[in-house]
């Protein structure tokens, strides 16, 4: 199968090259998280010839025997080289009970610098410094955007023509093997359902997964609207899944956990300060959306919202939803003391459209930027000082 470097996170990895912190690389199910440290491994064996470099893969049989914690920790200390700067490589980590012992012990000794990669409901990012005594810092991985999937798909030129595949594949890059539909909806399905009924219930101690299937459906199937456990857990009731706000409240925090869905707040642009009621919920990847939901209830617009929300977080922005009198803005993106104000839509052709996509932009009294992305297959303009950008080219463009 086809692999290509995944330059924004391999960068990141680099950067972070003999920091005093624990290296932990995060994500959903699939996203690359082995193929990243494996890149990273090979940059240091090109470029770095005093490296001695200890790689343990839990997922390997010739591993077998460490999966105790003592064991581990004496595996690697057997392979310190004091004459070389020591790096510490595990995947899977949380395949070995009790992992944690070993690695904070190892770091305590200041003699390696140590990255591991887990499975996405076994290294929860809220369960982080619970689990680690030192530092530690966390590497996020999304799926392929959309520029990585021009990428591995170099040879087409149409980027039109590759949107309205991404839109439907999304960013999984194991789907892309496979030559059929159906193969490839399969391979992502197993993807979410390993997810949902078993890391999430062997982690959670589920008593069963029928209230997690319907919610996590109920999510997708609502992307960008606002959402609150009192909503849902009515809604589910009356369809006779039996529940209540608590349980859906705690159901939601779990599926964000997993990084199936990211949460994104409400934020009074006017009153300056975040608001407690709904939120939305978006999903880690449309081509997952459309493997379970299928084109029911597609809609375009919010489908574009998901993909511009999920690009803003890849990118490093906090996101929240603006709520400014009683219009509503799509997106404040803020990236230390940058701030963006966006809305985004399907096709802003029909000029009452386009009016109410720009009216709550020109309502914002700051001098921050202010856009609107939309399918619009025109090359970037400016309208009353709002930049107008298709989707395909913002996607694209240079960060």
């Amino acid at each position: 199968m086809k692999t290509i470097v995944r330059v924004r996170y391999l960068e990141r990895i680099k950067a972070l090259k003999d920091t005093p912190d624990i290296k932990i690389i995060t994500g959903i199910r699939r996203s690359g998280k082995s193929n990243l440290m494996q890149a990273y491994i090979d940059y240091l064996k090109s470029n770095f010839e005093d490296s001695n470099i200890i790689f343990i893969d839990f997922m390997d049989l010739e591993f077998e025997e460490i999966k105790e914690y003592h064991a581990l920790h004496k595996y690697v200390e057997d392979r310190y080289d004091k004459e070389k700067k020591n790096y510490l490589f595990v995947d899977e980590v949380q395949l070995c009970p009790n992992f944690e012992l070993a690695i904070n012990s190892l770091y305590s000794k200041y003699k390696y610098d140590i990255y591991i990669t887990g499975s996405n409901a076994f290294l929860l990012s809220a369960d982080l410094a619970t689990l680690f005594t030192g530092r530690y810092i966390e590497i996020h991985m999304f799926p392929f955007s959309f520029k990585e999937y021009c990428e591995y798909y170099s040879d087409q030129v149409d980027k039109d023509k590759l949107f309205e595949e991404y839109f439907i594949k999304g960013g999984l890059a194991g789907s892309y093997a496979y030559n059929t539909d159906l193969d490839r909806i399969t391979y992502i399905k197993e993807v979410y359902e390993t997810i949902v009924n078993r890391d999430l219930v062997q982690k959670y101690n589920l008593p069963d997964t029928q209230v997690l299937r319907q919610l996590s459906e109920f999510l997708m199937d609502n992307i960008s609207n606002l959402t609150s456990p009192n909503r849902v857990s009515d809604i589910m009731t009356a369809n006779e899944v039996p529940t209540n706000h608590v349980t859906i409240g705690k159901y939601i925090k779990y599926l964000c956990n997993a990084f199936i869905f990211y949460d994104i707040k409400r934020y009074d642009i006017r009153g300056k300060k975040y608001l407690e009621t709904s939120d939305k919920f978006y999903m880690c990847d449309t081509g997952m959306r459309y493997a379970i939901l299928g084109s029911r209830n597609m809609d375009y617009g919010r489908v574009y919202e998901n993909i511009v929300c999920i690009e803003l977080l890849r990118r490093g922005y906090e996101v929240y939803v603006g709520k400014l009198y009683q219009k509503e803005i799509d997106f404040v993106a803020q990236r230390g003391s940058e701030k963006i104000y966006i809305q985004v839509s399907d096709n802003i052709s029909n000029s009452e459209t386009f009016e109410r996509e720009y009216s709550p932009l020109l309502q914002i009294k700051d001098a921050y930027p202010k856009m609107i992305i939309a399918r619009t297959k025109h090359p970037k303009y400016t309208y009353e000082g709002i930049e107008v950008f298709d989707i395909v080219e913002w996607l694209l463009e240079k960060e």
